[in-house]
């Protein structure tokens, strides 16, 4: 299995601006932003490759019946092209996958998380006139088609199963013991999505301490985002004092300290102390 490896420092700043300019565009492009998140973590991912998997997401819309009907003829045309003729389908073990988080090796293996193969169902339907959406179910993302009164959910993950409103039920249920609520079933905008699909990447390597690298890259992607948490800056000092970028990470912490100083000084002074350690450690 060929482990994605980062770009240069100078490809790398270059996707960056442009992953940011993407995400503060007025509709930004999901599919430009998987990509340009694919290539930060994989430095095969040339601007060919980007090319390449918006051209193969474009030919899969071109192999749909043109205008297949409502909401559920969408979902079953989609099952039918992408689940049955072209295999896509998530495993249990695409979580313990990096590339299950990545849209062009997802378009390559035709394996995925539930997010990146909805993401693909998305970008195919939106290219062929569908009125699709993702939703993000507690624990599980699935696909949406039509409007709220005549809503039809597909799971990319099980093929485009269409679902019925206990399927949905279930899989809320399943994930946090509670009922599903009518906003859960909200189409969710594209930065959501993104926003998501970088919590999976920082999950995946908060389970492995070797990759701090993918958990930085991960952090600072979002950081780029229009809206987080302040936290994330935390989250990255403390992956800098980890990676030995001890003047930087004590930076990042003293930076941190004086958001959160406006809040709760005893939190702030805390996060001085481990600013001092980090500088500490340069000596």
């Amino acid at each position: 299995m060929r482990l994605p490896h980062p770009p240069s420092p100078e490809r790398s700043a270059e996707l960056r601006e442009r992953f940011a300019e993407e995400a503060r565009s007025e509709r930004p492009d999901l599919a430009a932003l998987c990509l340009l998140l694919g290539a930060q973590a994989d430095a095969g991912l040339d601007e060919a490759g980007i090319d390449a998997a918006q051209i193969e997401l474009d030919e899969l819309a071109g192999r749909l019946p043109f205008r297949p009907g409502g909401p559920r003829s969408w979902a079953v045309a989609l099952r039918e092209l992408l689940g049955e003729r072209c295999g896509f389908r998530g495993t249990a073990g695409d979580y313990q996958r990096l590339e299950s988080s990545l849209l062009h090796e997802v378009l390559r293996r035709r394996r995925g998380l539930p997010i990146l193969l909805s993401v693909v169902w998305m970008e195919v339907a939106r290219r062929a006139g569908a009125h699709v959406y993702g939703v993000a179910l507690p624990g599980h993302f699935v696909v949406g088609f039509g409007a709220a009164e005549e809503q039809v959910l597909a799971d990319p993950f099980e093929g485009g199963r269409v679902l019925t409103g206990s399927d949905a039920e279930l899989l809320v249920v399943g994930a946090t013991g509670a009922p599903l609520q009518p906003s859960m079933l909200a189409p969710a905008d594209p930065l959501e999505v993104v926003v998501r699909i970088l919590n999976n990447v920082r999950a995946w390597a908060a389970a492995r301490p070797e990759r701090s690298d993918v958990a930085l890259w991960g952090v600072e992607l979002s950081l780029l985002l229009p809206s987080h948490p302040a936290r994330l800056r935390y989250e990255r000092a403390q992956l800098l004092v980890k990676r030995g970028d001890f003047l930087a990470g004590a930076s990042e912490l003293e930076a941190y300290a004086e958001v959160v100083g406006a809040v709760d000084e005893g939190a702030a002074e805390r996060v001085r102390g481990q600013a001092r350690s980090a500088r500490a450690m340069l000596n």
